[in-house]
């Protein structure tokens, strides 16, 4: 995926507040012959109140500064864009901890569980790309981080590809809570997207920064 430089979303701007001086001034110029033009054909009987006009160039006045307001608002949003990318770009080949499918190449997935403080069981729910459980481990009643090593009961090694994971909690035999689990991703890529800023994970999944919960140095 290719990602569009800041510099692109500047000029798309700086061309968008240039369209709307072209069309103000355009419009400007159009108000002025029709003025005329009413001055021009106006009942000398019934001439036209000098206050009207100064109501209508007023009221023409306001919408120059609303438009010219609302090109620098836009501005602002495209710094604060570029602000943006800049602080995303720095998490690029950092490791994100999200909720969501994991890539399983052969190097170990570091899973966050959180199990509930009643909970006094918890285990780990392993699906393939499938949707297919191909794994259920035990796991310690803790938050602590798990490495999940890809290998099955006979020490073989999982395919490599897309992994989901789940925590499931339980308390005296009944299960209390069955949620995603959150993993490290890397991240690939950043991109700026409706002034929202969008992260590339290596398993193909694009989340929203927001849904950052942790940050980490590749291990």
């Amino acid at each position: 995926m290719q990602i569009l430089p800041s510099a692109t979303a500047a000029s798309g701007g700086a061309a968008s507040a240039s369209n709307n001086a072209s069309v103000l001034s355009s419009d400007f110029e159009v108000f002025l012959q029709m003025l005329t033009a009413q001055a021009e054909y106006q009942d000398p009987l019934e001439p036209i109140d000098s206050s009207e006009y100064a109501a209508q160039l007023a009221q023409f006045s306001m919408v120059e500064q609303q438009v010219n307001t609302n090109d620098l608002m836009e501005q602002m949003l495209q710094a604060l864009g570029a602000n943006d990318m800049a602080s995303a770009a720095n998490w690029i080949g950092m490791d994100a901890l999200v909720q969501g499918p994991a890539k399983f190449d052969g190097d170990a997935v570091t899973i966050a569980p959180n199990p509930p403080l009643a909970a006094d069981e918890v285990s780990l729910i392993v699906t393939n790309g499938q949707g297919t459980e191909v794994q259920r481990l035990p796991l310690p009643v803790s938050p602590d981080l798990y490495d999940w090593d890809g290998k099955a009961t006979d020490g073989s090694s999982l395919p490599y590809g897309e992994y989901s994971f789940q925590i499931e909690s339980r308390a005296n035999g009944q299960v209390l809570l069955t949620e995603p689990a959150s993993v490290y991703s890397r991240v690939t890529e950043a991109r700026i997207d409706g002034g929202t800023t969008l992260l590339l994970l290596d398993s193909g999944y694009m989340i929203g920064a927001n849904n950052v919960t942790g940050l980490r140095a590749p291990i």
